[in-house]
C-alpha cells in the first residue's frame, strides 16, 4: 500500500523559480504591449494615408483597378484601399 501522507504537505516554492516565472510573465506582458503599440502605429499610418487620399481626391477608389470602393466596405474600415474583388485577388 502506498502512503499518500507526503502529498498533503505544504508546497515550498523555490524563490528563484518564482522570480523566473515573474520575469517570464513580465517579458510576455512587454511583448504583448509592444505588439499592441505596433498595431496602433500601423493603424495610424493607414488612417493618415486615407486622409492624404481624401486631400488628393482619390479616397474611395480602388488602388488597383480604380473602381469605386463600396460605401459599406469603407464604413466597416475607412482605411481600405481596394475593392472587394481586388482585395480577394490579393489574398490568394
Amino acid at each position: 500500500m502506498v502512503d499518500h501522507a507526503d502529498n498533503s504537505a505544504p508546497v515550498e516554492l523555490d524563490q528563484q523559480s518564482v522570480g523566473r516565472v515573474s520575469r517570464i510573465d513580465a517579458i510576455q506582458m512587454q511583448a504583448m504591449a509592444q505588439a499592441v503599440k505596433q498595431r496602433r502605429e500601423a493603424r495610424i499610418g493607414r488612417l493618415r494615408a486615407a486622409l492624404a487620399r481624401m486631400d488628393d481626391g482619390e479616397y474611395g477608389y480602388c488602388l488597383e483597378c480604380g473602381e469605386e470602393i463600396a460605401a459599406g466596405r469603407l464604413e466597416a474600415d475607412p482605411t481600405f484601399t481596394h475593392c472587394v474583388r481586388c482585395a480577394g485577388k490579393r489574398s490568394t
